[in-house]
């Protein structure tokens, strides 16, 4: 068992609930691409529940929101992460960082292909 791990049961659950807060809290008071992909989201989300569609299209339409919410997350984790390491320019850090904006981007675009698919 790892020395590094906290509590466990309802405690743990408790505790990586507030963890998991703190980290939304930060990614929507940190990061603007972060709040613009949450305004994205309650528009298109409730946009959902008004279209013609069935359950199955419905579901991917909010899916492919909620998956771009979810890259933004990670992006921004690994930006993070790379500029504690070191804010020192270096090719990995460049790759690193322009990989996840790249993840970013395959999100995005999933979005508008989805949504276009049904539709359209």
């Amino acid at each position: 068992m790892s020395p590094f791990k906290g509590q466990t049961g309802l405690k743990r659950i408790l505790n990586a609930s507030g963890y998991s807060l703190d980290g939304l809290r930060a990614a929507f008071t940190g990061e603007a691409a972060f709040r613009q992909l949450v305004l994205l989201n309650v528009i298109l989300i409730p946009l959902s529940f008004f279209l013609n569609v069935n359950r199955v299209e419905q579901a991917l339409l909010i899916a492919v929101c909620l998956l771009a919410l979810i890259v933004e997350l990670l992006n921004s984790a690994v930006e993070a992460a790379i500029d504690r390491i070191s804010l020192e320019l270096h090719p990995l850090s460049k790759n690193a960082k322009d990989m996840g904006s790249a993840a970013q981007l395959v999100a995005l675009t999933m979005i508008a292909l989805v949504w276009a698919v049904i539709l359209l």
